[in-house]
């Protein structure tokens, strides 16, 4: 049974940070694969600066060909929206359920809000989460932390972010050291993120 980490985002674009990380956490934890799992443009919100769904998939993919245990998904493009997590695990478990075991990957500031999540009793009961450590302003005292299922990580902090990425490459600033060369050139090449876009 492969245990495989779900890392969910827009991942607008992919960039050096979330490779980083999901190796750092495939490598140094019981995981046996990371999927990043691109969250779908919603047709409910028209967000100007997200990509539509297959250029941030081929990001996503060109990023990560090199890293056999990391693999793109595409599994929320073709779920009801609006969604939820736990309906794109159920989803997983109908599909790959008796080969793979899932697990979430999440920042500490995401396992803040958790119990804000549509059944995140079930999510919890049910499934590992992984924990990377973020810098957050103020530490509040998280009671989910000490659940069973609940795994913190020792991982580098990532302080990259896409939206910095997107508003420094349309100022003219050279933002190419922070991304994937794959992704550098599919970004480049397709005219994203600049001022006419």
């Amino acid at each position: 049974m492969k245990r495989v980490g779900l890392y969910f985002g827009t991942f607008n674009p992919i960039h050096i940070g979330h490779l980083i990380l999901a190796n750092h956490i495939v490598e140094f934890s019981e995981l046996d694969e990371v999927w990043f799992v691109i969250t779908p443009q919603s047709p409910f919100k028209t967000n100007q600066s997200l990509l539509e769904d297959h250029h941030r998939y081929q990001m996503v993919y060109e990023a990560v060909l090199e890293y056999p245990k990391l693999k793109p998904s595409k599994v929320e493009f073709n779920l009801p929206q609006p969604n939820y997590t736990v309906n794109t695990l159920a989803h997983l478990y109908e599909t790959y359920g008796d080969s793979k075991e899932f697990a979430l990957i999440m920042g500490g500031d995401n396992l803040k809000s958790l119990h804000k999540w549509k059944n995140y009793e079930v999510i919890l009961e049910n499934h590992h989460i992984y924990v990377y450590p973020r810098i957050m302003k103020e530490e509040t005292e998280n009671t989910l932390k000490n659940h069973p299922h609940i795994h913190t990580l020792d991982a580098p902090i990532m302080e990259i972010s896409s939206s910095f990425i997107r508003k420094q490459h349309r100022a003219g600033k050279n933002i190419k050291p922070l991304l994937p060369e794959a992704v550098w050139k599919y970004m480049d090449e397709m005219n994203f993120y600049r001022k006419n876009t």
